[in-house]
């Protein structure tokens, strides 16, 4: 009798053993995603200089989870062979959901 328990504790350790080796490898999420039921405002208008080497990533309405907060645009240094995509609120079912701006290969 003094043996099942140990042989009991041996089959569940060999059974955590084997699941642990055979799980599979955690996955990671490469972005944020906001999604609200209030419509971002109309977006402001800014005025930008030509700057050689940079380009302008635009401003955007940010939401703080209680409000949308302006985000004043910015220059930013260009990437040769990409081209910049401004951040932008899109319809998504009855809310509104935001793509942060982000470098695309042309």
């Amino acid at each position: 009798m003094t043996m099942r328990p140990w042989v009991l504790s041996a089959a569940i350790a060999v059974t955590a053993l084997g699941t642990a080796v055979h799980a599979p490898p955690a996955q990671a999420r490469g972005y944020i995603d906001v999604s609200v039921r209030v419509a971002p405002p109309p977006a402001r208008y800014e005025r930008v200089r030509v700057r050689s080497g940079y380009v302008w990533a635009p401003g955007y309405w940010r939401w703080n989870g209680h409000r949308h907060v302006w985000v004043g645009g910015q220059y930013v240094r260009l990437r040769p062979g990409y081209v910049y995509v401004a951040p932008r609120w899109h319809r998504y079912g009855p809310g509104w959901r935001f793509n942060d701006g982000h470098w695309a290969r042309r």
